[in-house]
């Protein structure tokens, strides 16, 4: 816990003149005109100079093993097609035509590629090439997808695939076992993107990695890690194993990490063409997985809401296409379940008002629909005025928390922000503006609904160099974090 502290000259948004805050034990004891509030004899002052100061700021869908893996992956992202993907590989590997790399050559992982608007096809065969005998796993920017070489087919156990592009679950499987690093690595990993993140004013996050997740931060905790909170989610696979011992949402593991949802992934994802519609995507008429991937059925995904939310679980359904998210809100009717849908990216024109109707939270991504506005305008066609439709959910009167889904976005508010405020990035006009939210909404969207900072509040907080009300989303984008306060306890200061 935090010594006494006094924050000295901060401004509120929408307050005219400088306040000081007071804080004791990590909350804010008092808040008054600069000059006018009492500090204890033993209190640190720290002097904010008119800077903006919020309350502190959440990522509500990470993954964050992966997140912190990916900086240490090569970036494909930049690549336009596959050919020059495989000029990206070819510079990383300095492999040439097929000649063999030294016996156990280390595996190359990647991270990043967008195939949806591809003229030329992921190939196994056209990494082979350049790659040599050196196994190769190229993730895709929504982790929905792994496109392999053939050494790397191999080495996890796939032989005979057509193509080398493996998708949902048994891309998800090539995940959980590229996670499998020695922990010591992995947590130093982890220290560092904490770090990264409390730079830029994160306090907590919603890890929704696929793993036995309260074993891993019970670790992390045990060494170190006190630079964020943490919410960690429970997958099916590991179900059963929480009931059994105990564990329900909200119950608090550390000072700060505690049991979060019980998550459950149900389709696919727009750019790998498995999210599941209503409506066929273009190219794929006909074919079996035309409209998608629904990955549970009702008749199993009800029963399995039912299940957790009998053990005090609030639930996290992944949903992305709008008959996906159609039968996530039916189960949530269905089984009087709480918690949230992720991504609700496409919805129904009925759907927005069900969201407030059942008390579901539509935790949305906003980065996502300036990564993926013209695969959109290519696969959902005709139908992109609701998708990623943050306005259209806040008027029908839903909840809405921000996240990245990082690696799939940057761990950085400030990026989901401007994304949500602006709708706009890298020059191109705004995409929908129609569905652009004001910044007020967008910050109490990051901030776990706080609208401000009252007596009272734990002091998880934030001081800013801009007016976070005034900026342009280029501005909010690249917002100065000045002080990163974790209940009164600085995590990042750069004053």
């Amino acid at each position: 816990m935090s010594g006494p502290l006094l924050l000295a000259g901060a401004r509120l948004p929408g307050v005219g003149t400088p306040v000081d805050v007071r804080i004791d034990d990590g909350v804010v004891t008092g808040i008054g005109p600069a000059g006018a509030v009492a500090a204890g004899p033993d209190s640190e002052r720290i002097r904010l100079d008119g800077r903006w100061l919020v309350p502190g700021l959440w990522d509500n869908h990470v993954h964050f093993t992966q997140w912190a893996s990916s900086a240490r992956r090569l970036d494909v992202s930049r690549a336009r097609s596959a050919a020059e993907t495989v000029a990206l590989v070819r510079g990383a590997t300095g492999a040439h035509a097929r000649v063999a790399a030294p016996a156990a050559p280390a595996l190359l992982v990647g991270i990043g590629f967008r195939d949806g608007l591809w003229s030329d096809a992921p190939t196994a065969e056209a990494l082979d090439v350049v790659t040599g005998d050196r196994p190769v796993v190229l993730i895709s920017a929504d982790l929905h997808c792994c496109w392999l070489n053939t050494a790397a087919l191999t080495s996890f156990g796939v032989t005979g695939h057509p193509d080398g592009v493996l998708r949902e679950e048994d891309a998800f499987a090539v995940h959980r076992a590229l996670d499998d690093v020695p922990a010591a690595t992995s947590d130093v990993w982890a220290l560092d993107a904490a770090r990264a993140a409390a730079a830029r004013g994160v306090v907590g996050i919603v890890d929704l990695e696929m793993a036995w997740n309260h074993e891993v931060w019970l670790r992390r905790s045990a060494t170190g890690h006190d630079l964020l909170r943490v919410e960690f989610g429970v997958y099916p696979q590991h179900l059963e194993r929480a009931i059994a011992e105990g564990l329900r949402t909200g119950d608090a593991v550390t000072d700060l990490v505690m049991v979060g949802p019980f998550k459950v992934i149900t389709d696919g994802s727009l750019n790998t063409r498995t999210a599941f519609c209503f409506d066929e995507y273009p190219g794929l008429e006909g074919r079996p997985e035309s409209r998608g991937v629904l990955a549970v059925e009702p008749r199993e995904l009800e029963p399995l809401l039912a299940r957790a939310s009998a053990a005090g679980f609030a639930v996290a359904v992944h949903a992305i296409g709008d008959h996906a998210n159609r039968l996530a809100l039916d189960a949530f009717a269905a089984t009087g379940s709480t918690g949230s849908i992720e991504h609700a990216q496409l919805l129904a024109p009925e759907e927005f008002s069900r969201f407030a109707a059942l008390g579901a939270v539509a935790s949305v991504q906003p980065e996502h629909a300036l990564d993926d506005r013209d695969v959109a305008d290519r696969f959902w066609a005709g139908r992109t005025g609701r998708a990623f439709a943050l306005a259209a959910l806040l008027d029908a009167g839903a909840r809405i928390a921000l996240g990245s889904d990082a690696p799939v976005a940057p761990l950085d508010p400030w990026v989901t922000m401007a994304a949500a405020v602006g709708r706009e990035r890298d020059g191109r006009a705004p995409w929908h503006p129609e569905q652009r939210i004001p910044a007020a909404a967008a910050l109490a969207a990051s901030a776990r609904g706080r609208e401000g900072i009252a007596v009272g509040d734990v002091a998880d907080l934030v001081a800013l160099d801009r007016d976070p009300l005034a900026a342009s989303p280029d501005e909010l984008r690249t917002m100065p974090v000045a002080l990163t306060l974790l209940a009164g306890r600085p995590t990042h200061a750069s004053l």
